[in-house]
């Protein structure tokens, strides 16, 4: 299994190669024990939220991610692909801001640790 920073940058490649819009990636290192990276990005449909959620799985797997899993699968508008160490989150871009994970992410203190 590559590095995470490598995972990483092959997740945003399947994303942007996908059509996902407005991908971000937080460093949660430090900050979290959940994972060492976040990575938001956006959808278009529910139809292509699914897609994008789909083949970020299959990517983890080839790249050696020992059973990831999708939670959301029920909903329309927003996925979360569970790699471990590395968190996906795929919105349509009304939940998206609805939830502002960014924000909320961004304006922890780098020491300040988030146990979940």
């Amino acid at each position: 299994m590559p590095k995470y920073s490598e995972l990483k940058d092959k997740i945003i490649h399947t994303l942007d190669n996908n059509k996902a819009s407005d991908i971000i990636t937080i460093d949660l290192e430090g900050k979290s024990s959940i994972a060492d990276f976040m990575i938001i990005a956006s959808g278009t449909s529910s139809r292509h939220i699914q897609s994008l959620s789909e083949q970020v799985l299959e990517e983890l797997k080839r790249q050696g991610v020992k059973d990831p899993k999708i939670e959301g699968r029920d909903s329309s508008d927003w996925k979360l692909v569970d790699g471990i160490d590395l968190i996906i989150h795929i919105f349509n871009p009304e939940k998206r801001k609805f939830y502002e994970l960014e924000k909320m992410w961004s304006e922890l203190i780098p020491k300040e640790k988030v146990i979940i």
